[in-house]
């Protein structure tokens, strides 16, 4: 997995690159003579690019590497930032002394390119110097004479020490095996399988040692195959034991005749035959590679504890299991010896008392005094490997399939599916530690499936991926040799085969498995589980993906109960003082059974006290950090991270900015990805629609988590979140990176001596001035993200480079403040969302001519500044007031009501301002008298929620979202203006009157490239029936959504030539008199996925009857009913395919007169079914939805929630 700082590197490294290669770079640099040290620098950074590739082809983690990288990153930072200074300044439209300012600019200009140059050839030369990377130099990094004859000193030494430590391991090992001890005994080994398995291995050594001096009759080295087969681990066995028959051939035949019809039996009479033959022998068993405890059960019930003296050797990976091998009825620690060799560091758990006795064996023994844990004596790694496995024993025990219980049942329906007559792959997808492998091992497990098929197989894909060794696995357990992965499909030819792919992490490792799978028998079936979605539609047809949810609340609690307390079921009554704490910890674990299990294990071992808990509470990101008996947690999730592109590593660390379960805006963070340079145009695709396309990879990926609203855009996924353990690692790596640094309550106040790029300040941050200048360097900052109370403090002149100013949800902030901001020059994304103490904008922002997205959304601003023409570049423009008391004192009041504010307000309530961030302004304390207390004098023609536009607004050519615009007022020339605007995508437009509808409907005609469009009537004397009737060609065929609210008595016939149309929203007011005549339009559209009606969308008749007929909304997959009074009834028709893609419905405010709805259970895709706000009064409406539910072979969901606002 590629490492964070070249993933990190390589993204800066790529936007400077691009900036460095851009026309504009080359024409600032031809401007002021610069262009020699331009290009040389441009070309180097180009070869450190490779260089960075290089690195990652070689898996390169060497420490001085890693510097190397960071100074890269650095340096590609500096360059950026200063050829974009370069252009931003030389592009400011002063042009009376622009020949002067040139001069001076030359100067300092090719001052800064000498200092850039002298950074990167000097960085770049590093590289050559050490060596570091392949490319550079075809040599191996330099070592010095005197430390190469040092290092071989010390290299024989080792190997002396290593040779010592091997033989006493061995002896150890030797010795605690031949104690005269005539039961059974078992020795379980714990450590890594790569030391088991090799040739060179303790184990192996002292296997072949007791083989060849024939200390026991039978011997066996068996690996075992999961899932673990009882037939196929006895054939392998009595195979070994055929061998070493076949050597002794010249003594006896017995044994080998024995073993011979042995191999002829019956799989039921296996067992007994088995026991039957060593039951007179003392054996030798080594099993490697046991993954639980499940199938030590298994297996040990196979051998005969004979009083022959023999031995059973288990090999774990995980310390639980090995030490469950020896002592299953207890959570103490069993005894155990340390054997080292060289780097292997095992340990061998054995039962009590098996220590006594004499050896057998007359080689020389160290002592066999029983190794303790003694912090003192032992690495730390050592003891915190114990120490987890002591305390993580009680979480082994097999629990039920706690939440799964309905995943398990959908996934054994869909393959016993008897209707189905085609070979199928069914996909099961979900983040790192939902519980994917544990349900498909129950899956594959259960009795409803074990006759079904004649062929079993499951096997977790390897890393890194090994085809050979893939096939062979499958070929094992599903009778063949070790060495038949290349004839597997001769083995599944002709025969029925359920066979499980765990863990598929790309669509090229599927493409080079599914070849080798036979699909001649119709009723086989492959599951894969994966991370990625992308993976599940590459392996699966849609209807056959299951996507695996977060536990719910219940549950969650459950499994928590199950495995801190056993068969505690009501933890407010036999520990209400842990009620609190547990709801936090179950918080952090979000619905994550892997974080449920694994922390309700280590809790199960620790007091249970308020103090303990709370404890592990205040400090749990630490102990995820640092306590190894948790680390599986982070372990399991990383993978997700560590398997990202490093484009996309960036865009996931960037969201450590944000805080705590923390709803993220789709378009939010795509805008804010564009501003910082993640994104760039790609063979013909926009930079928003990369940055959606990185959004969804992230969202497929499972690294961050969707939050789907009931009623979707168009993108299909509007907002998301991270989990919070996921989010853990983000801020762990953003700051090991210095990327992202957060000021909070707690975080320290010293200054870091890293380069910042991102700051965030959190809610909860009270610091002053001086703390914030003394936490970070404000000069290379990028981004600074507020999520708290405005300080006049957070703006400084030193943030001199920052692209990014996220003021969204602010408090405090009023106009004055925004005059700080117009001198930050290089700012591409200002978001003022839902500040609604802003009424107005500077003129002074006219400035910022790099800005690309303004949002104001939720302010109380009116009207835009006529300088706002000037953002030539400036793509999203969104506008919407945030009450009716929305107005501009500027020509809006008559001249008395404004001469009256002027001179009554001021004076009257500068004491009422004190609530302001600085000193009191005359216009903010002004501005909020007026709109505050006189909100009815904002009602006059102007629609409270829109804004003005400036004259001139063609100019902004780039524009490709505006609104909500205001026309009431405007003039023909402004709408004129608008359809100019050739790049538009979206459009909202409010305040249609008589006097520009037509003038309206021209400029929607002539705007060509429109996706989206939004228009409001606010006069009721006018209706939006008659704008329509005028314009039959009013809207674009490529139209994909469209929201109509006004008074609309009937939908024209032009409807149905939308055929790209995808959503439609008609409400408020609409008074369309014909239910039946606009359910039969509508059902016509043939792209049309999102139907909301809302608002009184009809005429109010007290009767209202909405039917889905045959046939109708061929694409229909959400279906929103919203306050509409005197709805009372809804039916899909039975009799044909009525919605057949309906997935969800939506009653808000709806259901509350409903008499009936009919038809659920005969839609083939329902998902769900949300009532919310009111309930039937009528109950038997919602046993009969209950019922219909029940019926649907798709088991939907039934949501009810009262509580929406």
């Amino acid at each position: 997995m590629e490492a964070t700082a070249l993933s990190v590197g390589k993204s800066v490294l790529n936007g400077a690159l691009g900036y460095a290669k851009s026309a504009l770079a080359e024409e600032v640099a031809l401007q002021l003579g610069i262009q020699r040290d331009h290009a040389f620098i441009r070309d180097e950074l180009e070869m450190m690019l490779a260089f960075l590739m290089a690195a990652h082809e070689e898996r390169d983690e060497h420490m001085v590497v890693k510097t190397w990288v960071k100074q890269v990153r650095d340096v590609a930072y500096d360059v950026e930032d200063s050829l974009e200074d370069f252009s931003v300044r030389l592009g400011n439209p002063s042009w009376c002394w622009r020949v002067f300012r040139r001069l001076l600019d030359r100067h300092r200009v090719a001052k800064q390119m000498k200092e850039l140059r002298a950074k990167v050839e000097d960085v770049s030369q590093r590289n050559v110097r050490y060596r570091l990377i392949k490319g550079s130099d075809d040599t191996k990094p330099a070592i010095g004479t005197g430390q190469s004859i040092m290092m071989t000193g010390e290299t024989m030494s080792g190997m002396e020490e290593a040779r010592k430590e091997k033989d006493k391991a061995k002896v150890d090992l030797i010795s605690l095996m031949n104690k005269m001890d005539e039961n059974l005994q078992v020795i379980a080994i714990w450590g890594r399988p790569s030391y088991v398995l090799q040739e060179a291995s303790i184990i192996k050594i002292v296997y072949d040692n007791l083989k060849r001096r024939k200390q026991f009759d039978c011997h066996a080295f068996v690996k075992i195959i999961h899932p673990f087969s009882s037939t196929r681990f006895l054939q392998n066995i009595i195979r070994q034991f055929f061998v070493d028959s076949l050597e002794e051939a010249e003594k006896s035949t017995l044994g080998a005749q024995d073993l011979r019809r042995m191999g002829m039996v019956t799989e039921s009479d296996l067992v007994d035959a088995f026991n039957k033959y060593l039951n007179e022998k003392r054996y030798l068993i080594v099993l490697t590679d046991l993954s639980n405890i499940e199938e030590w059960d298994q297996i040990k019930a196979l051998f005969p504890s004979n009083n022959k003296g023999s031995r059973l050797i288990v090999c774990a990976e995980q310390v639980e299991v090995a030490s469950l091998c020896v002592e299953p009825k207890t959570t103490t620690l069993p005894e155990h010896k340390k054997l080292c060799s060289n780097q292997q560091v095992l340990y061998a758990f054995y039962e009590k008392g098996s220590q006594g006795g004499t050896d057998s064996v007359g080689e020389g023994s160290s002592s066999n005094t029983t190794d303790t844990i003694n912090n003192n004596n032992k690495s730390s790694l050592e003891v915190k490997g114990l120490s987890r496995m002591e305390t993580t024993l009680a979480a082994l025990k097999e629990s039920q399939l706690i939440g799964r219980e309905k995943d398990k049942s959908e996934i054994i329906k869909r393959i016993s599916d008897r209707q189905s007559q085609e070979f199928e792959v069914i996909s099961i997808c979900g983040m790192g530690g939902l519980g994917k492998t544990t349900l498909v091992k129950h899956v594959y497990q259960s009795q409803e499936l074990s006759r079904m098929f004649e062929k079993h197989a499951c096997v977790t894909i390897k890393r890194p991926f090994n085809l050979s060794e893939l096939l062979n696995s499958l070929a094992t357990q599903l009778g063949g040799n070790e060495r038949d992965g290349d004839k597997l499909a001769s083995l599944l030819d002709e025969r029925s085969y359920l066979i499980i792919l765990d863990d598929m992490s790309s669509t090229t490792e599927w493409d080079a498995i599914v070849k080798y799978f036979p699909t001649t028998i119709t009723t086989s079936k492959i599951i894969v589980t994966t991370r990625e979605e992308n993976i599940c539609k590459h392996c699966s047809k849609k209807e056959n993906i299951h996507k695996l949810q977060l536990l719910g609340d219940e549950d969650a609690q459950k499994l928590f109960m199950e495995k801190v307390f056993g068969t505690v079921s009501h933890l407010d009554e036999e520990y209400p003082e842990l009620a609190d704490e547990t709801k936090q910890i179950l918080k952090k674990c979000n619905g994550l059974p892997l974080a449920i299990v694994t922390m309700g294990g280590f809790l199960a071992r620790q007091p249970k006290t308020l103090m303990e808990w709370r404890k592990f509470n205040e400090h749990i990101s630490a102990e995820l950090e640092m306590n190894t008996e948790l680390q599986r947690i982070p372990n399991v999730l990383v993978k997700s991270y560590e398997g990202l592109p490093y484009h996309l590593k960036s865009c996931f660390l960037y969201m450590s900015i944000f805080p705590e379960d923390y709803s993220i805006s789709r378009r939010r963070l795509v805008q804010r990805w564009i501003a910082e340079g993640y994104s760039s145009e790609v063979r013909g695709k926009s930079m928003e629609e990369t940055a959606d396309r990185y959004f969804m990879e992230l969202i497929d990926r499972s690294v961050i988590l969707p939050v789907r609203k009931h009623v979707p855009s168009l993108k299909g996924i509007d907002s998301c979140q991270l989990h919070d353990l996921m989010r853990e690692i983000s801020i762990s790596r953003a700051m090991d990176e210095n990327l992202v640094f957060r000021l909070e309550e707690g975080s320290s106040s010293s200054k870091t001596q890293a380069k910042i790029r991102h700051v965030a300040i959190s809610s909860n941050w009270e610091g002053d001035k001086c703390e914030f200048e003394s936490a970070v360097d404000l000069s290379h900052i990028r981004s600074l993200t507020v999520f708290g109370r405005w300080r006049s403090f957070f703006i400084s002149e030193k943030m001199k480079f920052l692209r990014v100013l996220d003021l969204e949800g602010t408090s405090g902030l009023v106009d004055h403040h925004l005059e700080h901001i117009a001198r930050l020059i290089h700012l591409k994304y200002i978001s003022l969302r839902r500040c609604d103490d802003i009424y107005h904008l500077p003129d002074s922002w006219g400035n910022l001519r790099q800005l690309q997205t303004l949002n104001m959304k939720g302010t109380r601003i009116c009207n835009l500044p006529k300088s706002i023409t000037h953002l030539t570049k400036l793509q999203y423009l969104f506008a919407r007031g945030s009450t009716p008391a929305c107005f501009s004192l500027d020509g809006r009041l008559p001249n008395d009501l404004a001469k009256l504010c002027g001179a009554c307000c001021v004076p009257k309530l500068l004491k009422d301002a004190e609530w302001m961030d600085g000193d009191p302004n005359w216009h903010d304390v002004c501005t909020f008298w007026c709109h505050v207390v006189f909100p009815s004098l904002a009602w006059m023609k102007l629609d409270p929620y829109g804004i003005v536009v400036p004259r001139s607004v063609r100019k902004l050519k780039a524009l490709h979202t505006l609104g909500l615009v205001n026309i009431a007022d405007s003039s023909k020339s402004a709408l004129r203006d608008i359809r100019k605007l050739t790049q538009l995508r979206k459009l909202a437009v409010t305040g249609i009157n008589k006097k520009n509808y037509q003038e309206l409907c021209s400029t929607v005609t002539g705007l060509s490239r429109l996706e989206s469009l939004s228009m409001e009537f606010i006069e009721e004397s006018m209706s939006l029936q008659s704008c329509l009737d005028d314009a039959t060609s009013l809207l674009p065929k490529n139209l994909q959504s469209l929201k109509l609210y006004g008074i609309l008595v009937r939908l024209q016939d032009w409807i149905g030539g939308l055929q790209s149309l995808v959503k439609l929203e008609i409400g408020r007011l609409a008074c369309l008199t014909s239910v039946d005549a606009t359910m039969q339009v509508l059902g016509k559209l043939p792209s049309l996925a999102i139907l909301s009606l809302m608002w009184h969308p009809f005429i109010m008749t007290g009767n209202i009857r909405v039917t889905f007929h045959r046939e109708a909304f061929p694409s229909l997959m959400v279906l929103h009913l919203k306050r509409i009074d005197g709805l009372q009834s809804v039916e899909f028709e039975e009799a044909g395919p009525t919605t057949p893609k309906l997935e969800l419905l939506v009653l808000e405010y709806a259901a509350y007169r409903l008499r009936s709805i009919s038809g659920l259970s005969s839609l083939p895709r329902l998902k769900e079914v949300v009532i919310e706000g009111s309930v039937p009064e009528d109950e038997e409406v919602m046993g009969s939805v209950r019922d219909q539910l029940s019926r649907n072979q798709n088991n939907p969901v039934l949501k009810i929630d009262l509580f929406v606002y």
